[in-house]
């Protein structure tokens, strides 16, 4: 399910002529380096790894719509941050790669 996840957020944002190729560039970098440390994590945080991919399927869509609304961009980037709060200590890694991932998304946003 999450592998699903990743892969439809990695097609979603290959396909959006709104995303700027450096932008394109880094996410699908950050994507890969989410799914790898994603992959790490014990099966007894399959639930938290469940809320990261879907708040960042949610933080790329509303970064790459067509009509931007802010106020949708912000709601899924603080969902992305509360999600990746806990693992800040036990999974830096993790919680690196999705502050800058979340980085990105919200200058896109703007």
């Amino acid at each position: 399910m999450i592998e699903d996840r990743l892969k439809k957020l990695e097609e979603q944002i290959s396909a959006n002529g709104n995303v700027p190729e450096v932008s394109r560039a880094e996410l699908m970098r950050l994507l890969a380096e989410l799914r790898s440390e994603i992959a790490e994590l014990p099966s007894t945080h399959a639930d938290d790894a469940r809320s990261i991919a879907t708040f960042a399927e949610a933080s790329a869509y509303e970064a790459t719509r067509q009509t931007p609304k802010p106020k949708l961009l912000k709601a899924a980037l603080a969902g992305l941050t509360g999600s990746v709060e806990e693992f800040e200590t036990s999974h830096p890694d993790l919680a690196a790669t999705l502050n800058r991932l979340s980085a990105v998304l919200a200058n896109m946003g703007m």
